[in-house]
């Protein structure tokens, strides 16, 4: 992604007001969103429109690699963000005051349940998510380029 590109932020109002806070301020307001829950913002290529779309998410670690969990509450669909890393793994992260590039990958089935116990004690809704749909939510490793 280029430095010039129009950046689309999440249509979801208090989210877009998230990343608003969380660009203009380095991550100072909005990074730990909720007290111990800290956020990254995603962004990834639009696989029709080709435009880059930023998310806030919530994350949690694994040894040098950043993992955000696919959830979208647990709707029928996997969010929209997590079918654009598919047709295109490239991302760019911000945590904090740093944003880096990334390649992000769904975690395989040896690796999920590990990765889901950390983010599950992170945000354990994401447990409640799971009972509510038929689809296995991802957790997605975001590797540093």
């Amino acid at each position: 992604m280029t430095s010039s590109e129009q950046v689309v932020d999440s249509p979801t109002s208090w989210v877009a007001d998230h990343i608003h806070r969380y660009v203009q301020t380095g991550g100072a307001d909005g990074h730990e969103w909720r007290p111990g829950v800290f956020t990254l913002l995603l962004t990834t290529r639009g696989r029709r429109s080709g435009k880059p779309r930023r998310t806030a998410l919530i994350y949690g670690r694994d040894g040098e690699n950043y993992l955000v969990v696919a959830s979208q509450g647990g709707a029928p669909e996997h969010p929209a963000w997590y079918r654009n890393l598919l047709a295109d793994p490239v991302v760019e992260v911000q945590v904090g005051a740093e944003t880096f590039t990334a390649r992000a990958r769904t975690a395989t089935p040896e690796e999920k349940p590990r990765m889901w116990k950390t983010m599950a004690a992170i945000w354990p809704a994401y447990d409640d998510y799971q009972t509510k749909t038929d689809r296995e939510i991802p957790v997605v490793v975001l590797e540093r380029d």
